[in-house]
Order: structure tokens, then sequence, then C-alpha cells
């Protein structure tokens, strides 16, 4: 692989070796949501992963926004 880049290489791969997660799947509603959990009942959307197709236009399950949630279902 080569990359071309005019940022130096320690920008380009900071945090490489940074494991995402762990990642929870939860369903609310019709819409299953990857979610990765912040504080105990509060988590990030990370994606959808099933759902209506209007659902990806609804602004708050956007990836990057904060939902509670009780009891995930994994």
């Amino acid at each position: 692989m080569t990359i071309y880049s005019t940022m130096p290489l320690e920008l380009v791969y900071d945090g490489i070796n940074h494991q995402p997660g762990p990642y929870v799947s939860i369903k609310i509603g019709d819409v299953q949501l990857q979610i990765e959990s912040v504080t105990p009942g509060v988590g990030r959307i990370v994606r959808l992963l099933d759902g209506p197709l209007d659902a990806y236009l609804r602004p708050e399950l956007s990836p990057g926004t904060l939902i509670a949630f009780g009891h995930p279902s994994s």
C-alpha cells in the first residue's frame, strides 16, 4: 500500500493500533443500531444495522448521537 500525503506520517498513522469498541447491538422500534457504550445506560450511535430506508434520514439516529438505552440485546 502506498500513501501519498503532505501530512507527517505521525499524523497519518495516529491511532492505527487503537481498537474501537466494544460495540452493542440494540433495537429501537424497527431500527437495529450498533452503539458504543459511553457510560452505563448511555451510548453513542456507531451505525444503523437494519431498518426502513427513511430511518437513515432521521437526525436523531445519525452516527455520533448520544442515546439512552436500557438492557441491550446482543
